[in-house]
């Protein structure tokens, strides 16, 4: 099951600002062709991209998720996108798991006067996505919320009154009080 010509995938890419997001905009300058669908999403660092955003935009309808970075050695933010690299690792061997394959979710490394490779890289990505498929996540009709694959229970077991529930405690209120100005006195134990 493909793509139709009105429906093509979503694919968002982090992109290091530094790096990736500057060659993206040289690559949009110099006219390499990348795709529209195609969304970039601007970082300081790759190093920021956390497992919870990337998974995020599966929920929110994104076939794949492509994180851009700086050449291996030449982060400005020193191994930001080494720890970027072991996210995206993980989260490949997480989607085969769950039944996504793993291919949707891709790194790449690359400088910011590489306009025509990123151009390359990102409409390689996209063609890849479109081979895949759908996700087959899909949204409830009519809003933006996320449908689940397997409903909530309605046996016996499930919660159905308020009381089994525990409510939401207020959080502690704040000491008034002002710090000590006196600093703290470190000793060599």
């Amino acid at each position: 099951m493909g793509y139709s010509v009105k429906t093509e995938p979503q694919v968002i890419a982090f992109c290091c600002m530094h790096c990736a997001y500057a060659a993206a905009d040289l690559a949009g300058s110099s006219r390499f062709g990348y795709p529209a669908n195609l969304k970039i999403v601007a970082l300081p660092c790759t190093g920021r991209t956390d497992m919870g955003h990337i998974l995020q935009s599966f929920e929110d309808g994104a076939a794949g998720v492509l994180v851009a970075g700086c050449l291996p050695g030449r982060c400005h933010y020193v191994s930001g996108n080494l720890y970027a690299r072991q996210r995206v690792d993980y989260l490949t061997g997480l989607l085969e798991e769950i039944g996504l394959q793993g291919e949707r979710v891709r790194m790449i490394n690359i400088s910011a006067g590489m306009g025509a490779k990123f151009a390359e890289l990102a409409n390689e990505f996209v063609e890849t996505i479109r081979a895949l498929g759908p996700t087959g996540l899909t949204r409830k009709p009519g809003s933006g919320d996320f449908q689940p694959i397997a409903e909530k229970s309605t046996g016996p077991s499930a919660l159905t009154d308020n009381e089994s529930v525990l409510p939401l405690a207020d959080p502690k209120p704040i000491d008034p009080k002002p710090m000590d100005p006196k600093p703290i006195e470190r000793g060599v134990t």
